[in-house]
């Protein structure tokens, strides 16, 4: 935990970054106090107990429909369909169910909470994925999508095992997954793969290790390492550099910064072959020592959660810390 500071860091901007980062919503707070300084459990848990009733988890669990949906729909709202509706130059709205529960788990809402329990119950009950009506915690056709459905699934109490199995299936020769193989493509993405990895180490950590679930993911974790988390392995070209850029949320997008929280979650010693994607984080650090958000996704947001593209962003800075705590707790001399 970044108590002491990192070699990066001198200890007035560490405490002067911590504290930047506490004086925000408890969706921040909470993961600040449990990832980066010493507060006792009891005060984390208090301060994650805040996220269903104040800031933005209250204010999202307050937009769910009478019908248990968000916006009306599971993947986009219901007015997206209609033949009046001129938002479609404006980019994929994030305001329907699938990318709210998301945020809801961005947040570390306590998937217990009564409040939240309900909301999860009807959406159960009532939402419905666009593609052919699957109910929603069935998943539908996109590894893509399903990666996403496994990970919210898994959080909040829902039983996810028939995804799981699809998921397996759908794994293509070179490690990773493509919502593109229902097509033809037989290559994979690091978009579709990033969150079948995210799902499947969930479901692994929620329901229980397994040895195919286990050797999935390795595949999939090589598909990302072989290729340094920006390459092509073809010619060591980096595949696109949007990808070198930090957003927040992420929603269905890879970016380095995302590859790195990936294999950070599995909490093993980092592999050498991140040690690109290191320097590149540790590189964008500002010197006030926060960093920046880049690269935001265009399309229609329930509300703002930072100031913009260009402006430090608590959320970046709060992932960044994390990462670089696990790599340098690994790597002493680095």
């Amino acid at each position: 935990m970044i108590v002491n500071p990192p070699k990066w860091q001198s200890q007035d901007t560490t405490n002067a970054v911590i504290q930047w980062l506490l004086d925000s919503d408890p969706a921040i707070r909470w993961q600040v106090l449990r990832d980066l300084t010493d507060a006792p459990a009891e005060v984390v848990a208090a301060e994650r107990a805040r996220v269903a009733t104040e800031g933005w988890g209250a204010r999202l669990l307050a937009l769910q429909g009478a019908d248990g949906q968000w916006a009306g729909g599971a993947l986009f709202p219901a007015r997206w369909f209609e033949p009046t509706n001129s938002e479609r130059g404006t980019g994929q709205p994030w305001t329907a169910t699938a990318y709210t529960l998301e945020y809801l788990h961005d947040f570390g809402i306590d998937p217990h909470n009564d409040k939240v329990r309900r909301a999860v119950a009807q959406v159960r009950a009532n939402c419905r994925w666009e593609h052919d009506g699957q109910p929603f915690f069935d998943g539908e056709v996109e590894p893509c999508i399903n990666g996403m459905t496994v990970m919210l699934g898994v959080y909040f109490g829902q039983d996810v095992a028939a995804v799981v199995a699809r998921l397996l299936d759908e794994q293509l020769a070179d490690g990773g997954w493509n919502c593109e193989a229902k097509n033809g493509s037989v290559r994979s993405s690091f978009h579709t793969t990033i969150r079948v990895l995210e799902g499947l180490l969930a479901y692994e950590r929620g329901v229980g290790e397994s040895a195919e679930i286990s050797t999935a993911r390795r595949r999939g974790e090589e598909y990302l390492l072989e290729r340094q988390l920006s390459r092509r392995k073809s010619t060591g070209a980096v595949v696109d550099p949007a990808w070198l850029q930090f957003s927040f949320p992420t929603r269905w997008h890879y970016d380095v910064l995302r590859g790195l929280e990936y294999f950070r979650a599995v909490g093993e010693p980092p592999d050498p072959r991140i040690d690109e994607a290191i320097a590149l984080l540790r590189a964008k650090q500002q010197v006030d020592g926060r960093w920046l958000l880049e690269n935001t996704h265009r399309g229609a947001v329930p509300f703002a959660l930072e100031d913009g593209d260009g402006r430090p962003s608590r959320w970046n800075t709060l992932r960044a810390l994390r990462v670089l705590d696990w790599y340098s707790g690994h790597n002493t001399g680095k």
